[in-house]
């Protein structure tokens, strides 16, 4: 009798996407993200994609307080490895309705752009969700504005 088995395991080396939705535009993700703006904290998110940009997944990485939200590369790119993305859109919310980034906006944003890079999974862009108004259409792509370089 054989005491030892080997157990055989089959893992996708690329994962499908989950819906035919892709994430080419700012205007994308804020359609995708739009359940963002009514919230009363910031929910800082993750869009992970496949190598032809079409979402795999999207992911709640924290939920912070009325106007922060704490977010470490750990929990950001835990996921976006687990599901083998090509890339990531960074979404959060401002509450306040007004999409304006914030310091700590912009630092968190450099600071995930250098760690993707290191990992090996980029960074698109950083969306932040507000609301509509007669300024605007309630979002900020911090790419689109040359915030940060990605």
């Amino acid at each position: 009798m054989d005491h030892y088995a080997t157990a055989v395991i089959q893992l996708p080396l690329v994962r499908e996407s989950v819906t035919n939705k892709s994430a080419k535009t700012p205007e994308d993700i804020a359609s995708l993200c739009a359940d963002l703006q009514g919230l009363a904290q910031e929910s800082f998110q993750v869009i992970m994609l496949n190598s032809k940009n079409k979402v795999v997944n999207r992911v709640m990485v924290t939920l912070g307080i009325m106007d922060a939200s704490l977010v470490h590369p750990r929990e950001v790119f835990r996921q976006a490895i687990v599901e083998n993305s090509a890339a990531v859109i960074l979404v959060h919310n401002h509450p306040s309705g007004d999409p304006t980034p914030s310091v700590d906006d912009i630092r968190i944003t450099k600071q995930m752009v250098e760690a993707g890079g290191i990992i090996d999974i980029k960074v698109l862009d950083h969306v932040i969700i507000g609301r509509p108004s007669e300024r605007g259409n309630g979002f900020i792509s911090m790419r689109e504005e040359g915030i940060c370089r990605f």
